[in-house]
């Protein structure tokens, strides 16, 4: 997993709980590296795993609450650090329908060892299929990604999540 979304991950703590957090969970989750991650390093996500389970230990929330809340906030930096992606985009759908052939194919010309998941996607009028497959188990950040796309498109929808097998899981989206 690319370092980025760990630092992005500590930026949101930081933030939410407080540096202290940060230094708590970095001791729990018993890291290899300390915490010491830089933004185009490639890391194991079982570390970034090991951090959202310390953060839901200390903090109560459950740990699908905290990924999909990290989705959402990264969707909103993605925004912010990337704006290329959203010129001439004014559509959620449009834009969650092009991640696969779009921000996938930028992102490995960037870092062509990025281990990025997949998503089948299909558009039935009103409603977006998105079929989610990666043996990562990070639904519920697509899901936030989701979400935070919603958010800045300024669009209400309902997502109704499907769990397909271990490695694939399917959101209708219908606004």
């Amino acid at each position: 997993m690319k370092g980025m979304v760990f630092t992005e991950f500590f930026n949101l703590v930081e933030t939410a709980f407080g540096a202290d957090m940060l230094d708590d969970i970095i001791d729990d989750a018993n890291l290899p590296n300390d915490g010491a991650y830089t933004a185009v390093g490639t890391y194991d996500h079982m570390e970034l795993v090991a951090m959202v389970v310390a953060l839901s230990t200390r903090s109560g929330m459950p740990v699908p609450d905290l990924v999909k809340t990290f989705g959402t906030y990264l969707f909103g930096r993605f925004v912010a650090l990337y704006p290329k992606f959203f010129t001439d985009v004014n559509d959620s759908f449009v834009f969650l329908s092009g991640i696969e052939d779009i921000i996938h194919a930028e992102v490995l010309k960037l870092y062509p060892d990025a281990s990025l998941p997949k998503f089948d996607v299909q558009i039935e009028g009103d409603e977006l299929i998105m079929t989610y497959h990666s043996n990562r188990h990070f639904a519920d950040l697509a899901e936030g990604l989701i979400i935070g796309a919603a958010q800045h498109f300024n669009e209400n929808f309902e997502i109704v999540k499907t769990n397909l097998d271990e490695n694939s899981t399917e959101f209708r989206i219908t606004r």
